[in-house]
């Protein structure tokens, strides 16, 4: 069952890319972190209620939470129009809580393929906190692309391969593939960061880096 709340939560999370890239409008996109925002919680709160309190069943559902909370704080924002510090304070959160996931998956979960994907939502979500709650708009759009990427490769392939049972035979090979492609997403940061601007009138001008003075004012 988690395994298909994972393949929406990879659409929803390359249509906020998308949004944060500028290809589609916020309200737009709004119903879909409701609708998956809660999917999120409700799979968990049934894997848990049928769990017979097994503590592997409740650990693994605990962090959906942090997803479907995500999403539909995402959407009541979009929807009314409220300040995003609050969102980017709480991402702040799930990125030490994704942490922690990381390193159970690497350890008592034996699952290092995930532990690579927990750590690449870590770095996600610190970056909705850089951009909401500290108001870092010069990563806006880099934070999209790593999204789209995050809702593809850490999402909607391994929803796929863990519905047609291929996951489990080959982790670690996923897990070393998964750490390469997605080492190779962050390596785009300096092409997708925004430069600072400033304004001339109508015009956007880049504000030039600061020139060393000429060697023989400098006495």
């Amino acid at each position: 069952m988690a395994s298909v709340g994972l393949l929406y939560v990879g659409a929803v999370l390359i249509v906020n890319g998308l949004m944060l890239l500028g290809r589609v409008d916020g309200r737009a996109a709004a119903p879909l972190n409701f609708f998956v925002g809660g999917l999120q919680v409700f799979t968990p709160t049934y894997l848990i209620v049928t769990s017979g309190g097994d503590p592997d069943v409740v650990l693994g559902a605990s962090g959906l939470y942090l997803f479907g909370f995500t999403y539909l704080y995402v959407g009541l924002n979009l929807t009314r129009g409220l300040d995003g510090t609050g969102l980017g304070w709480f991402s702040a959160f799930v990125a030490g809580c994704a942490v922690v996931y990381a390193g159970l998956n690497f350890g008592r979960l034996d699952d290092p393929a995930f532990g690579v994907i927990w750590l690449y939502w870590a770095v996600l979500w610190a970056l909705f906190f850089l951009v909401l709650g500290l108001k870092r708009e010069e990563l806006t759009r880099f934070t999209g692309l790593v999204a789209v990427v995050a809702g593809v490769l850490t999402c909607a392939i391994p929803a796929f391969l863990l519905m047609t049972g291929v996951w489990a035979d080959n982790v670690t090979t996923w897990a070393v593939l998964l750490a390469v492609l997605l080492l190779l997403s962050l390596a785009a940061f300096p092409a997708l960061r925004e430069r600072r601007t400033q304004m001339h009138g109508n015009v956007v001008q880049e504000q030039p880096a600061e020139q060393p003075a000429p060697a023989h004012r400098r006495r």
